[in-house]
């Protein structure tokens, strides 16, 4: 039973998360009935599974949720942003009920709560007369019998009642005959028709003798109206799925009932007789003329080409809407049932282990491939580079696998975005970019909260009032925009608005006031506007349940920083400002570029390297060499690390390039390509500056990654700091006199 419920938390958590977001796009003015019909089946998967996992408090409360979403796809509510809001916090209260189902509280005392009960209150309000939105009145005219083409509109000619009814599983321990309910209706009519399904029917090691799994569908003729007909029904209506059509239905709620039949292996002829659109005895008669065609088309030496549907809608038997609606039915089912095959779910910490398996390889494959070397039999290099190009397949299929899209992480934040414009007062909307962007998945997990931290604050501090925006002459609607796209090895996220941007000087006159710079110290704007990312500053005058603390800024950098990634930002006055994240495609292996100084050994991740070449003769004192008319700054890596040894006589230089800047690092020796397995450094050395991990090589030593990032804002670092100090300088030399 543990089991059970685990998967019953995934599962349950990724239909919410899909009603979530179907709600989010009824909220901004959708209104396609497919949409609406998908948030209902999310909310019927719920509730079905959690009667299978027992846990009847998240079953009834989804019951009165998937109660009101049935109203709505039947045309009988009307969708208004209150109702919206109502069933969103329902989404929310779901949530909440699961997180305490994995904590272990499985029980009605555990999982009840004050809030379980005010919502079902205010579902059942949408049940009532009171908030019930009158049907749209159909215009379209009556079709008669043998008239097919009702494009548009029309009544299917069917002189009986239709009525669908799935009874629940405990109704039987309930003590309710599903057969009474039947023999009452006869009461009120004829059963001309009726076919029993079996659609919850589990496997028979799975059956429960006390459970019920039966399901009718039932042509009914009778001089009673549609309520008299659902009274039948009153002491199983919570328990059972109803449908009741009544004679001469529009097309339309005929197409509502085929789409809403369970996800199962139907033909077509089946699907039009549970849906009530075709009987029994008409879909015999048309398999009866089908065969008959093909017989004839094989005697002739064709073949069997004519398809029930077709045969159906020439011989005046259906509509054409209702065959095109159940060949989409089947095709959906049978799309899913693929997709569901081609699935399959996979612990994280098994993938985990996966990667790690394969960094071992890596390195074991280097170390073979070394020994090859140094034996000088060609054989065996020839074999072990095989080997490890066979390893690299390896490595970079099982990297694919924790490769997820981060549009699943960018489309949590509209329902962010939803509450909190309303809760500030300003009407902001969000767009998405390139959301079908891959990394991996451990990436994912710790960029929500970084991502969480920059929308708010876009919301709070970035975007001005409508009142301010209209008075500027903008538009009264602010936007947030998140984008995501891969650029040389690294995946770039933009977080920006369109707000009023980042004010230098107040910036600059808070850290002032907080003490994190002195008065007369003097700063690049650039460097004013980083401040923002310091602990404990905040420009907001007070504090509210947004803003204000200090505390969100350098935890965005700080967390960023721990995934080995940078954040910029760029700002305009009154345009608006754009937060920049880069970020490593994955945490475990990399393609590096071994380079030596003296007896050690360093790694350059390869993306980042853009050429070498040789360092001509420079002076002692520059840092900096022409490379086809650019400055290129450079580092040296003796001169940073402090390596002993003479300088040789020859150098090399690797360019490399992040985030749109250039810089060389000085090299002794360059020793070509190789796979990088990064093993994370000691909690001692996790300061250290321009060293983003550490790797063993095929000789079994311990090599250091560069951090590209970190040198090559030393060197640009380094170049600016000079020459503003030699503008000082300039500035204080007195003007010369004539």
């Amino acid at each position: 039973m543990e089991e059970i419920v685990q998967v019953f938390v995934h599962e349950a958590r990724d239909q919410i998360a899909e009603l979530e977001a179907g709600l989010m796009r009824l909220g901004q003015g959708e209104r396609d009935p497919e949409l609406i019909n998908a948030i209902f089946r999310a909310a019927h998967t719920v509730k079905g599974a959690a009667g299978v996992a027992e846990i009847k408090p998240i079953e009834r409360f989804t019951h009165s949720l998937e109660n009101v979403l049935d109203r709505v796809r039947n045309n009988e509510l009307s969708l208004s942003g209150e109702l919206i809001a109502l069933l969103l916090a329902g989404s929310d209260h779901l949530v909440g009920m699961l997180d305490k189902v994995e904590e272990g509280l499985l029980t009605d005392q555990e999982l009840a709560s004050e809030q379980d009960g005010v919502l079902i209150g205010k579902l059942a309000a949408y049940l009532g007369g009171g908030a019930v939105a009158a049907p749209a009145k159909q215009t379209a005219p009556d079709i008669p019998v043998g008239d097919v083409e009702t494009r548009g509109g029309g009544r299917v000619a069917n002189d009986a009642w239709h009525i669908s009814v799935r009874f629940g599983q405990d109704v039987l321990r309930n003590g309710m005959d599903p057969l009474a309910f039947l023999r009452y209706l006869q009461s009120l009519g004829e059963i001309v028709h009726m076919v029993t399904v079996f659609d919850a029917l589990p496997a028979a090691e799975a059956m429960d003798p006390e459970s019920c799994y039966l399901g009718f569908e039932v042509n009914f003729c009778s001089a009673a109206d549609k309520a008299t007909i659902e009274r039948v029904f009153d002491f199983v209506r919570d328990e059972c799925e109803l449908h009741i059509l009544p004679p001469h239905s529009w097309v339309k709620d005929y197409i509502a009932v085929i789409e809403a039949l369970p996800e199962e292996n139907m033909r077509l002829g089946e699907i039009l007789v549970k849906s009530g659109a075709l009987t029994q005895q008409e879909l015999d008669a048309g398999l009866c003329v089908q065969q008959k065609h093909n017989m004839e088309n094989l005697a002739e030496g064709g073949e069997p080409l004519h398809p029930l549907g077709e045969i159906l809608v020439e011989n005046h038997v259906v509509q054409p809407e209702l065959v095109e609606a159940a060949v989409i039915k089947q095709k959906h089912v049978n799309e899913k049932k693929a997709a569901e095959a081609r699935l399959i779910r996979v612990q994280a910490d098994k993938l985990d282990q996966l990667i790690d398996l394969v960094g071992e390889l890596v390195i074991a494959g280097a170390s073979a491939n070394l020994a090859a070397l140094q034996s000088g039999q060609m054989a065996l290099v020839e074999s072990t580079s095989i080997l490890n190009r066979l390893v690299e397949d390896i490595r970079d299929a099982a990297l694919q696998l924790r490769m997820v899209q981060i549009g699943e992480t960018f489309n949590r934040f509209h329902r962010v975005v939803r509450d909190i414009s309303k809760e500030l007062g300003k009407d902001i909307e969000l767009a998405i970019r390139g959301g079908e962007t891959e990394l991996d998945k451990s990436v994912v997990e710790k960029i929500g909260d970084p991502l969480m931290h920059l929308v708010r604050n876009a919301m709070d501090h970035g975007i001005e009032s409508t009142e301010a925006r209209t008075a500027k002459g903008k538009a009264a609607r602010g936007r947030v925009e998140l984008n995501a796209y891969h650029d040389s090895g690294s995946i770039v996220i933009e977080v920006s608005d369109n707000g009023g941007g980042i004010n230098a000087e107040k910036v600059r006159a808070k850290a002032v006031e907080r003490g994190l710079v002195n008065a007369g110290q003097v700063l690049s704007e650039q460097e004013i506007i980083n401040l923002i990312f310091e602990p404990g500053f905040s420009t907001a005058d007070q504090v509210s349940n947004l803003s204000g603390r200090g505390v969100g800024m350098d935890v965005v950098r700080k967390n960023i920083q721990a995934l080995r990634g940078s954040v910029e930002v760029k700002t305009e006055l009154g345009r608006g400002t754009c937060f920049t994240i880069r970020l490593p495609l994955t945490l475990a292996i990399i393609d590096g570029f071994l380079v030596g100084v003296e007896q050690a050994s360093y790694v350059i991740p390869l993306d980042n390297v853009v050429e070498c070449l040789e360092l001509q003769d420079v002076g002692k004192d520059r840092n900096y060499v022409n490379l086809r008319g650019e400055v290129l700054p450079f580092l040296r890596l003796r001169n940073l690390f402090g390596v002993a040894g003479e300088q040789p006589r020859r150098e090399s230089v690797v360019v490399v390039r992040y985030a749109g800047h250039k810089a060389g690092i000085v090299v002794d020796e360059l020793r070509g390509e190789f796979q990088t397995v990064i093993k994370p450094l000691a909690g001692l050395f996790r300061h250290l500056q321009g060293i983003g991990g550490s790797t063993i090589l095929g000789s079994g030593e311990v090599a250091l990654i560069l951090d590209v990032q970190a040198l090559i804002q030393r060197c640009i670092g380094g170049e600016e700091e000079k020459a503003r100090i030699g503008t000082q300088y300039r500035q204080a030399l007195p003007e010369p006199t004539l």
